[in-house]
């Protein structure tokens, strides 16, 4: 089974120690493209670069006012986009926190060759080093508004620039890890916006083990993203906040939609980060699981050996189910 294990490295010396976490704070640099004219602009998204010469991966960066900085965006074709008038349906795929993970992670991983011959379009977007998918209670680098670029701005801009099916049919949304966790608040907090959510190890409980999870949001959002500024909020939480943001308090909006969920199960004999990070991670979609399946509401699961990554086997598994759940091209 292959693998793409993402070093936790960067956020471990970062986010090491609460104090430490709330001292810091960084903005995002990431690989540049060639100058871009303003094609393409609307929904408060202004193109600030661009890069279409691949035929399959086109490439952008953003001015936004909902992001202090320009976010990038990839843009993952199928193979016959370019020789018909086909309509597509569109997967929103995001990638996990921590410095080394950005909009290519899961180029870097191999998502070209898991998606050849798909008839799907798929969005990976910019999250932030720690952005959680979230627009934060504080912030003291400027804005760092997540899920208003991605909902309010990024996901009708890409309906109005590409054959896509702007329904609720025509959706699906998946992430690893942070991702993950995004997936699974998007699909419930915007129901009709998804027809299939996928979590690859992505957290699904958020107060469980005395909210192990949103102290963890709090403090490498903080260490990484927000210079001291928090998701949740510190020393008290915004409460309505963490409900309206936990999977496990949101279930009966995962109803009528494909779910699929993956965590691992072995220890990780180098990476004791890693080995915490998944032992929450499969506690957390444990808890789902039997609540789905207590409301009586499908989903497909699986417990893989490993600890934090992306596995190829289920990635590729996932989009046979993505295709098979949405609308046809």
């Amino acid at each position: 089974m292959s693998s793409y294990r993402p070093t936790r490295r960067s956020v471990i010396r970062a986010a090491g120690g609460i104090s430490a976490a709330m001292a810091l704070g960084t903005g995002g640099i990431l690989a540049a493209a060639s100058p871009a004219g303003a094609a393409g602009d609307g929904f408060g998204l202004r193109i600030v670069e661009r890069n279409e010469a691949d035929p399959r991966m086109w490439y952008y960066r953003f001015a936004t006012d909902a992001i202090g900085w320009s976010p990038g965006v990839n843009v993952l074709l199928p193979d016959d986009y370019h020789t018909g008038v086909r309509t597509y349906p569109v997967l929103y795929l995001f990638h996990g926190g921590g410095t080394d993970q950005d909009f290519i992670t899961f180029d870097r991983a191999g998502i070209r060759d898991w998606t050849a011959g798909k008839p799907v379009i798929v969005v990976m977007p910019d999250g932030g080093h720690a952005g959680w998918y979230s627009n934060p209670v504080s912030s003291n680098t400027g804005p760092r508004n997540w899920e208003t670029f991605h909902i309010g701005q990024l996901l009708p801009w890409i309906d109005a620039n590409f054959r896509t099916y702007a329904e609720y049919d025509g959706r699906a949304v998946a992430g690893f890890s942070m991702g993950g966790f995004g997936a699974l608040k998007y699909a419930a907090k915007y129901y009709g916006h998804f027809a299939s959510v996928s979590a690859h190890s992505g957290p699904a409980s958020l107060r469980r083990d005395a909210g192990l999870v949103t102290h963890w949001a709090n403090a490498s959002s903080a260490a990484l993203d927000l210079g001291g500024g928090t998701v949740y909020g510190i020393p008290l939480w915004d409460e309505a906040r963490v409900s309206a943001d936990n999977p496990v308090e949101r279930i009966e909006s995962y109803r009528n939609k494909r779910v699929f969920l993956v965590a691992g199960t072995s220890p990780d004999p180098v990476n004791w980060f890693d080995t915490v990070n998944e032992t929450q991670v499969l506690a957390g979609q444990r808890e789902f699981r039997a609540l789905l399946g207590d409301a009586g509401i499908p989903h497909e699961w699986h417990e893989e050996p490993g600890g934090h990554m992306i596995r190829a086997s289920m990635v590729r598994r996932d989009l046979d189910g993505i295709v098979a759940r949405l609308r046809k091209a």
